[in-house]
């Protein structure tokens, strides 16, 4: 049994959604034999692909699977068990995020069985093909996230055929991602090549359709991409970067800001997004639910609790480059930061006070004075900011799936191909595009490290990072594990008052581990140093310092080394956390489990009938 075959019934006639495609709403008195007799109700019916369908896996659990996941930020009290690899079956957000996608699946399958059923003369082909080749982009890029959270799911195109027979087989996840380039291609065919109403191009599908065919092109094949897929994904590339209606935008930090949040406003860069419903006017399951998790004390004047902090891995990347301050300065808050576009409320700082002598440039904007480093990326600000579209819980701003700096460097990563490293110039030209608008210098040469490292960036707290890390692992099972136990440090809080900005633009921060007793910081307490003993020693990643007083006692200089795992493992009830193939992929809903046989047995193939990829691929 699958759980999301009870979804089937919504159908995609669910409305209720935002008004941001139509300036009006049609009748809710209707069928599924009468509804599609015009444009304006097709398009409708679009609307819930959009928002509705995906709510249960952008509401929380999207921040745990596709971010915390990757060790892009960390909060021991927000959804910890994604970020330990200790999820299980039973876990709320897991099933939320699986019956999320199955959702988006069956509406897609339904709308694209109404469409070619019920549709009227009066509707015209435009729309129509519209319709389609959206509900296949969509199906696809559920299956998409799918194979590359759980490997192995069920796939499935008819939804009376699998009311009819719920307990299906699971699919092999090379067959899942080529259905998933299927549907992509058929949508190529079917979208247009503009649009003007932040609905998906023919271009959005091929965007996405190059990143599953690089994904595909080295997945569980011995440590090589095919080299003939990797030159499709680069022809994809160039005509979406070419020939697509996209842009960078010129300054990094506008992404995330209310003023450039749809495609037809100011954001030339979104390829796909999901669009929520307006806060003051939307509804729960339409309206975008998780600022509340996301936003921190002090960080907007509606109600929030939550706030992630910036991971050890996150803030050792800006650190090796401090010159990548617009990417840390959009996606994290640093001690002293100013936004002079952002006015919260709940600053406390009279207007009269606001001057260069207390920190601030001018009277308006927020200064973080805070020895944190807390999320800013998806923040948005107070209801000012927001022209007054913000509510508690729930962000005016639109959850992206691909924008395009992503064809960039999935460009330069088929360009590397099966290379070491690379100084094609193409590539760079790819991977410098991105590093150029964040303001960082060109590369000369590059390799899968500095192409891991700038996805990290470039995506931090994106919802992205972790996906792409699967599809490594799935490439260089053994590169990665290695990465993952060895080159990242999971679990790792560092609490206010733990950061310390220095003149060269570094940051200082000391940490404390997760162990299983609770969280605890670094102490060498009685420790002699240089014929000198002090009662608490606290280990900070680049000096030693006096625990009470925050006096540096040592310097790296001075010989002082700094190696967080090592000094956690010699800690009593250290707990770490330790990535194998048994935890990369998730545990099924453990209800499924129970319900559906299938999913102790192996994967089957997929009939695809006479869809061929490539010459090699059927």
């Amino acid at each position: 049994m699958l759980s999301a075959a009870s979804l089937l019934a919504g159908g995609t006639l669910t409305t209720g959604c935002s008004d941001s495609f139509l300036e009006k709403t049609p009748s809710n008195d209707y069928t599924a034999e009468t509804f599609y007799s015009s444009d304006a109700a097709v398009m409708k019916a679009i609307e819930p692909l959009y928002n509705y369908a995906w709510f249960n896996y952008n509401y929380r659990a999207m921040i745990g699977m596709g971010s915390i996941r990757a060790n892009d930020g960390w909060n021991p009290y927000l959804n910890p068990e994604f970020a330990t690899f200790q999820v299980t079956g039973l876990s709320t957000e897991l099933t939320n995020a699986w019956a999320s996608f199955y959702m988006v699946v069956s509406m897609s399958n339904q709308l694209i069985s109404d469409i070619n059923t019920y549709c009227t003369d009066a509707v015209s082909e435009e729309v129509k093909n519209l319709a389609l080749g959206e509900a296949y982009l969509m199906r696809g890029t559920a299956y998409f996230y799918l194979v590359r959270a759980w490997g192995d799911v069920i796939v499935y195109e008819d939804n009376e055929a699998l009311t009819a027979s719920p307990v299906q087989p699971l699919t092999k996840e090379e067959d899942v991602l080529r259905f998933v380039i299927r549907d992509y291609k058929r949508a190529m065919e079917l979208l247009p090549t503009s649009s003007t109403s932040m609905h998906a191009t023919k271009y959005t599908a091929e965007a996405l359709c190059a990143k599953a065919t690089l994904a595909l092109s080295g997945w569980n094949n011995g440590g090589q991409r095919d080299e003939t897929m990797l030159k499709e994904v680069i022809a994809m590339c160039d005509d979406v970067l070419q020939n697509g209606p996209y842009s960078l935008l010129p300054n990094y930090e506008d992404l995330f800001k209310y003023d450039y949040n749809n495609f037809s406003m100011q954001n030339a860069e979104t390829l796909l997004a999901m669009h929520w419903a307006d806060p003051s006017t939307g509804s729960w399951g339409n309206m975008s639910a998780n600022l509340s998790d996301l936003a921190w004390s002090g960080s907007s004047d509606v109600t929030v609790w939550g706030g992630i902090y910036a991971s050890v891995d996150m803030i050792d990347l800006y650190n090796e480059d401090v010159s990548d301050s617009i990417r840390f300065h959009a996606t994290f808050c640093t001690p002293g930061a100013y936004y002079s576009y952002w006015d919260t409320g709940n600053d406390l700082v009279a207007a009269a006070d606001k001057t260069p002598e207390n920190g601030y440039p001018q009277a308006t904007g927020y200064l973080y004075k805070k020895k944190f480093c807390q999320l800013k990326k998806w923040i948005p600000g107070t209801k000012a900011d927001c022209q007054g579209h913000l509510a508690q819980m729930a962000s005016p701003l639109n959850t992206y799936i691909m924008r395009l700096a992503d064809v960039y460097l999935i460009e330069a990563e088929a360009i590397l191909g099966n290379s070491d490293t690379t100084s094609d110039a193409k590539g760079l030209a790819a991977i410098n595009a991105v590093r150029s608008r964040a303001g960082v210098k060109p590369l000369t040469s590059y390799g899968l490290d500095e192409l891991i490292k700038e996805r990290r960036k470039e995506f931090c707290m994106e919802y992205q990072n972790w996906y792409d890390m699967v599809t490594w692992y799935r490439w260089k099972p053994q590169y990665m594990l290695n990465y993952f136990n060895n080159k990242q440090h999971r679990a790792f809080m560092i609490n206010e008052g733990d950061v310390l900005y220095n003149a060269d633009r570094t940051i200082s921060y000391r940490t404390f581990c997760n162990r299983q007793s609770g969280p605890w910081y670094i102490y060498d307490y009685n420790a002699t140093i240089n014929g000198k003993t002090y009662e608490k020693v606290c280990y900070w990643n680049d000096c030693l310092r006096d625990g009470d007083t925050e006096d540096i006692i040592l310097t790296k200089e001075d010989g002082y080394t700094y190696d967080v795992d090592q000094l956690s493992r010699g800690q009593d009830g250290y707990d770490p956390v330790t990535l194998n193939e048994q935890n990369i992929f998730m545990p099924y809903p453990e209800a499924d489990v129970l319900r559906n046989p299938y999913f102790k047995q192996a994967a089957q193939s997929y009939d695809f009938g006479d869809f061929i990829i490539n010459d090699s691929i059927r």
